[in-house]
């Protein structure tokens, strides 16, 4: 739909920016037929109407690039009966204008059409063949432009597919980001949520101000996973490693669980310290919602960092947090891994 609002579409293609410029060089070879039309014996009313209609052939295929690039198919069949209506005058030589009809259906019909119409014209001047002999070099030239065009044409809408299937692969590539990230930042936050709210149930008959500070703590980590998710959305949110570190043994603690922290952030590739407070988040989630651990170690290294828990050990299929972690690392290159620690279970990420 077009209209006063609406802005024409923006040329995809070299040939919708620059085919008119093409269109226009090629009819220079248009003065062999209006030379000989001017030259025939024919009473002068014909002979004026043949050279119009030349003319009109020659506007109407520039048109045809640029402002009737929407209407191909009728500047086709307006082109083919400007080419018959030169017969009377040219004979068998009307033909000649039938490469600019190939290059125009190879190029310029839309899809599926051009596939039917491109070899109905290659095909036309073969009528040559029926009723006087003719050079046969008009048809090794005529064949090799109508391949050229067709190949171009091949290329051109191989070029836009492939560049439809890179958009849609980077659609997808983005819904799992925002998908994994959030996954991350709700699993995280709501694990947390849950694991003081009990924690506070538990306060609030025997300890009534540690239960208003848990409280207290609630209302914070609800409106920091609330930004966070945000700015996930957004595409804004990156891991920081000292924030997950600092933040890890207080959410472990409010679940009962001791937490040892051996080497420091300092120790870590600064390339991968993003990658690697994801993965420390998950991990931590993880425990306190499926481990049953009283005690967890935290190692972190210059090639990545381990989290091992005392908890129940690993069972059933991996979940989304899992295979979040796990594409997250493999997309740096670097591997997970989820073996049983003898008690519990040990997540290990290895970076290069």
């Amino acid at each position: 739909m077009t209209g006063p609002d609406v802005p024409a579409p923006e040329p995809r293609t070299p040939w919708e920016r620059w085919g008119w410029s093409t269109a226009a060089v090629w009819l220079g070879f248009l003065a062999f037929p209006l030379v000989e039309t001017w030259q025939s014996d024919v009473a002068p009313a014909l002979r004026a109407a043949t050279l119009v209609v030349i003319v009109g052939f020659a506007v109407a295929y520039v048109l045809g690039y640029t402002a009737w690039r929407d209407r191909a198919l009728w500047v086709l069949a307006g082109l083919s009966l400007c080419l018959v209506a030169t017969v009377p005058v040219l004979g068998i030589d009307a033909i000649g204008l039938t490469p600019y009809l190939g290059a125009y259906a190879a190029l310029q019909v839309p899809a599926p059409h051009w596939k039917w119409a491109t070899p109905l014209v290659a095909a036309a001047p073969l009528v040559a063949f029926v009723t006087v002999e003719f050079p046969a070099y008009f048809f090794i030239l005529f064949w090799s432009i109508i391949g050229g065009c067709t190949l171009v044409r091949l290329l051109t809408e191989a070029e836009g597919r492939a560049d439809t299937t890179r958009q849609s692969l980077a659609l997808v590539a983005e819904r799992e980001r925002v998908a994994r990230d959030v996954h991350d930042v709700l699993g995280h936050s709501l694990t947390a949520l849950s694991v003081k709210a009990e924690l506070a149930a538990r306060l609030i008959d025997v300890d009534p101000d540690r239960a208003r500070e848990e409280l207290e703590s609630i209302q914070a980590t609800a409106r920091q996973a609330l930004a966070e998710v945000r700015a996930t959305v957004g595409g804004l949110r990156a891991g920081n490693l000292p924030a997950e570190l600092s933040a890890a043994p207080r959410v472990l603690a409010d679940a009962g669980v001791d937490t040892d922290v051996r080497g420091d952030v300092e120790d870590t590739d600064p390339r991968h310290r993003a990658l690697l407070a994801w993965v420390l988040r998950e991990a931590v989630t993880n425990v306190v919602r499926h481990a049953g651990a009283r005690s967890v170690v935290i190692e972190l290294g210059p090639r990545g960092l381990a989290v091992t828990d005392d908890g129940t050990g690993v069972a059933g299929p991996e979940g989304n947090g899992l295979r979040g972690m796990r594409e997250r690392v493999s997309a740096a290159g670097g591997t997970l891994d989820v073996a049983p620690a003898r008690p519990g279970t040990r997540v290990e990420v290895v970076l290069p």
